[in-house]
């Protein structure tokens, strides 16, 4: 926002040059005009007939006191109100109001000035930046919408601006120069908070390419790729966060590296690179043409099973691993495990999901992977070898320490039927031995 503060700054400087070089009496004092200086592109002509228009205007405008132009002004546009140099007028009042620190009237006199001329460069960005700076508090999306319209209506304004009378070609293209960075930056801000992010990518990539090096401006537009999608913005995203990274000095400088680092793992599938690409923005500021940032594709769930069958002995898989390659992989890997599992006693903890005690004997409805317990899905159909007793009746959602045996299975949705079901219960652990106290 220092950055921004001081375009303002400028703003005021281009409007007071302008000003100063504004009416001026001729010869004749029933036909006064300002002199034109060498302008950028022609301009409506102004001109004051009453010399007395005339003096007031000089009058309030040579002040050197704020307070004292202020009370000039007001004073010149109350007696002149159609005067010709009545936006000239207001928006030197503005500027003073601004210099005064009092922001109820400069808003006000900006919004007079838009009445005059709705594309006034200055009322606009005074009005977009002060709006901005305002943003806090329960009424801040409202002062950054209001912010982000004074921005995108600056915009707009700038692609058929002409130069005020009298201004030299080379503050003209400052002036725009200046405007142009607050109206993407407010328009850009205002469009990411609402999470307009294509939008707010579009004015803030303009305000980024005209100042590389404004940290906030960086940080957010990489933000807004990160959050718009496809996925292929999140190259460019990373690439601005880097960046941001690298603008950063202090204590945020390592949380923006943390989450750059954990957004480029997520995209890339390692850290591999990373380094690099902070080196590389340190110095880069807009990602080059050819700028790439490869894609990790995880394995598919057929493409996994494959690899565990192959990597790993069925008797070390989890009921997960299992259920993993008899639901998703090939014929073959399916028939692998299979082979090794059915009719072989296995002793396992699972999650009940239901009991039904009134079958003979009493069948459970397990949950054996983490992702079915989450869902609370069934995906064991065991059968106990016999009855349980009312003692030894478990309660559903807790966990079920058996043993059983696979007899059967359906892939999808998953279901492994056991038989002979068996409670295992944990032996007491032995008392410890009593000792003797010396006496």
């Amino acid at each position: 926002m220092k950055k921004i503060f001081l375009a303002m700054l400028l703003v005021a400087s281009v409007t007071a040059f302008a000003a100063t070089a504004a009416p001026a009496q001729t010869a004749a004092p029933a036909q006064i005009a300002a002199p034109a200086q060498t302008p950028a592109a022609p301009a409506p002509k102004k001109e004051m007939k009453d010399p007395a228009e005339y003096n007031a205007y000089m009058g309030a405008e040579q002040q050197t006191d704020d307070a004292a132009k202020i009370s000039g002004f007001e004073a010149f546009l109350k007696q002149f109100p159609n005067s010709s140099y009545k936006e000239d007028a207001l928006e030197l009042l503005m500027i003073a109001y601004q210099k005064t620190n009092n922001q109820p009237k400069m808003l006000e006199t900006a919004d007079k000035i838009l009445q005059v001329n709705p594309c006034n460069l200055r009322a606009l960005a005074l009005i977009a930046y002060s709006k901005q700076a305002a943003a806090t508090g329960p009424s801040a999306q409202q002062s950054l919408s209001e912010a982000g319209q004074s921005g995108e209506k600056g915009l707009q304004c700038l692609q058929t601006a002409t130069p005020p009378q009298g201004m030299s070609a080379a503050d003209w293209d400052k002036l725009k120069s200046t405007t142009s960075g607050i109206f993407n930056n407010a328009a850009g801000m205002a469009a990411y908070t609402a999470k307009d992010y294509a939008k707010a990518e579009k004015y803030l990539r303009a305000a980024v390419e005209a100042d590389p090096a404004n940290l906030t401006e960086v940080y957010y537009l990489g933000l807004a790729y990160l959050a718009a999608g496809p996925a292929e913005n999140d190259v460019d995203g990373l690439f601005f966060i880097a960046r941001a990274a690298n603008l950063q000095t202090g204590a945020g400088k390592d949380q923006i590296a943390k989450f750059g680092k954990s957004r480029y793992v997520k995209y890339h599938g390692s850290e591999d690179g990373w380094n690099d690409l902070v080196a590389k923005t340190a110095t880069t500021t807009l990602p080059p043409a050819d700028f790439a940032i490869t894609k990790y594709v995880p394995p598919t769930p057929a493409e996994q099973a494959a690899t565990l069958v192959k990597t790993k002995k069925v008797e070390e898989m989890s009921f997960a691993e299992w259920q993993m390659v008899l639901s998703e992989g090939t014929p073959e890997d399916a028939e692998k495990v299979w082979t090794a599992l059915k009719g072989k006693p296995l002793q396992m903890v699972a999650h009940i999901i239901s009991i039904d005690p009134t079958a003979k004997p009493t069948k459970l409805m397990l949950a054996g992977s983490s992702d079915d317990i989450d869902a609370k899905r069934a995906d064991i159909d065991l059968t106990m070898s016999a009855a349980l007793t009312k003692a030894q009746m478990p309660k559903e959602d807790t966990d079920f320490q058996f043993e059983g045996t696979p007899a059967s299975y359906v892939a999808k949705p998953f279901v492994m039927t056991m038989t002979d079901g068996a409670l295992l219960v944990k032996a007491a652990p032995k008392p410890a031995p009593h000792k003797k106290t010396s006496q």
